[in-house]
């Protein structure tokens, strides 16, 4: 008997991760499967004569003894990586509530458009008279993000969105020194996200922290203390912020830092909430970067391939990087590379072009009215989520709705000895994946949840009630809850030392501890 997670019961309740985990035959490395004289291959006779390998390499090139290949049948191999791909967890295989990276479904017309040979077929570099096609899709991107933003002119160039943000504040660099000035200081939120001083150091700046207000917005009164220091080159903020909270005092942001002499810089990240309602550039904002792998679908995570896309106001445009998409008056599309004040050329090529389509195809299949649904229904479905987890986690920011996500803490769990940590990893044994834990920092054992627009209300009470199901087993059986995940292949893992010492190849015992 399953219950509404899916799972049985007395699996999920046992401290027994034996009976929760697939056999040990199917967890078998691809060398633990190999046996001598099996293949999965049959090649046709050569037809040509033979060269020795003598004739081919030179002997201090030659190996010393045959390479060590798994020997395993057709079948046994199709089970293998059929049994890897089971163990990857995508949106495509249940809810994916990572806040702050809104994972949402990737419609399927987008993979179909990408793949199209006209698109997936050009090279790069090919002639613009041959390539016109591709280079109307992407003028026809550029122009809608600039009108989803509110602001002028789009480059496609950045791969992702921190190279967005690094592009970005290039830009006001060279705006400022077009200007004779050369100030350093970029205002950075406290609740910003994690690339942003980052990527302020990468650009030549220096970071000025800001504190937030007990409501999670900007502290007005500190940052007139920190625009009173003079040395303003401008702000980075994401609105919503990472708390899920839309800043209330926006305008005034903009009004004392464009006063200060700073230019503002919208971080894109959480701009899903806010499709077709709110645009950055009628905030304020005077450079904007979009997520395409977020906010428009195009698929996320596992290192890439991203596109963050810039947008800028009209006075920022001679700085774009090269070279700029523009169209004649012929009608014909061509790249300009003679513009003198363009900080360069930020990316190979131009641009992650296969990203670049799905995100066209998904504006193009929701249009406006579509791009506002999918905003309004993320906010709707975070607050719904929200309240079914009120009465479990703290909301430090409870009395305010939320928009596409929110921010609760662990700390009500704190007196059964159970940590974010401990409830992310419990949530993987009820087939959910877990929120972002520890994030925003100003928030204590903090777990911050976006469940997307893409989650049907089931699939929402499936994750309130994971989250019931584990709260309740932190009074119950707190030991189970620390010890979990307990129905997955791999244990809870030692993620630092995974980190700085991978093991990247099969450890074969006759040669130690240092692999093949």
């Amino acid at each position: 008997m399953s219950d509404s997670t899916g799972l049985r019961p007395d699996l999920v309740s046992r401290d027994d991760a034996a009976v929760c985990r697939p056999p040990a035959a199917d967890r078998a490395t691809i060398y633990e499967r190999s046996r001598p004289g099996r293949g999965s291959w049959s090649l046709p006779e050569l037809g040509v004569p033979e060269v020795p390998v003598a004739e081919l390499i030179p002997e201090s090139l030659r190996r010393t003894r045959p390479a060590r290949l798994p020997e395993i049948s057709e079948v046994d191999l199709l089970r293998h990586f059929t049994g890897l791909s089971a163990l990857n967890y995508g949106v495509d295989s249940g809810s994916y509530p990572l806040g702050s990276c809104t994972m949402k479904y990737n419609p399927r017309v987008n993979e179909g458009a990408a793949r199209l040979e006209g698109f997936a077929g050009l090279h790069p570099y090919q002639p613009e008279s041959l390539v016109q096609g591709a280079l109307e899709l992407m003028h026809e991107l550029e122009r809608w993000l600039a009108e989803i933003s509110g602001l002028h002119a789009t480059t496609l160039q950045p791969a992702a969105g921190a190279h967005g943000e690094l592009t970005g504040l290039l830009i006001i660099r060279a705006a400022h020194q077009a200007e004779g000035r050369a100030p350093k200081r970029i205002i950075i939120p406290d609740t910003a996200h994690g690339t942003n001083p980052a990527s302020v150091v990468m650009g030549g700046f220096v970071p000025a922290p800001v504190r937030s207000d007990a409501r999670g917005g900007v502290d007005l009164d500190h940052l007139r203390e920190v625009v009173a220091g003079g040395d303003i080159a401008g702000l980075m903020l994401t609105n919503p912020n990472t708390l899920g909270l839309f800043d209330e005092h926006i305008t005034e942001i903009a009004r004392l830092v464009h006063e200060a002499g700073g230019l503002l810089y919208y971080d894109g990240a959480n701009a899903n909430a806010v499709l077709g309602i709110s645009r950055p550039g009628d905030m304020g904002f005077d450079i904007v970067h979009f997520n395409t792998h977020k906010t428009f679908s195009t698929p996320h995570g596992g290192g890439g391939p991203g596109a963050g896309p810039i947008v800028v106001r009209d006075a920022l445009v001679p700085f774009l990087p090269v070279p700029v998409l523009e169209q004649g008056e012929d009608g014909r599309f061509f790249f300009q590379y003679d513009r003198p004040h363009t900080i360069g050329k930020v990316r190979s090529f131009y641009g992650n072009f296969g990203v670049l389509v799905r995100a066209w195809t998904y504006i193009r299949s929701l249009g406006a009215e579509g791009l506002r649904q999918v905003s309004e229904t993320a906010v709707l479905n975070a607050n719904y989520v929200m309240e079914g987890v009120r009465d479990l986690l703290d909301l430090p920011y409870g009395d305010r709705r939320c928009m596409h996500e929110f921010v609760g803490s662990a700390t009500p769990l704190k007196k059964d000895g159970i940590r974010a940590l401990d409830v992310a990893k419990r949530l993987l044994d009820y087939g959910v994946h877990p929120p972002t834990t520890y994030f925003p920092l100003i928030v204590d054992e903090a777990l911050m949840v976006e469940p997307t627009e893409t989650e049907s209300k089931d699939a929402l009470d499936r994750l309130v009630d994971a989250f019931h199901r584990v709260a309740q087993e932190a009074r119950d059986a707190p030991d189970l809850v620390r010890s979990a995940p307990v129905t997955l292949p791999v244990r809870r893992l030692d993620e630092a030392r995974a980190a700085r010492h991978p093991v990247l190849r099969e450890q074969f015992p006759e040669d130690g501890e240092g692999g093949a």
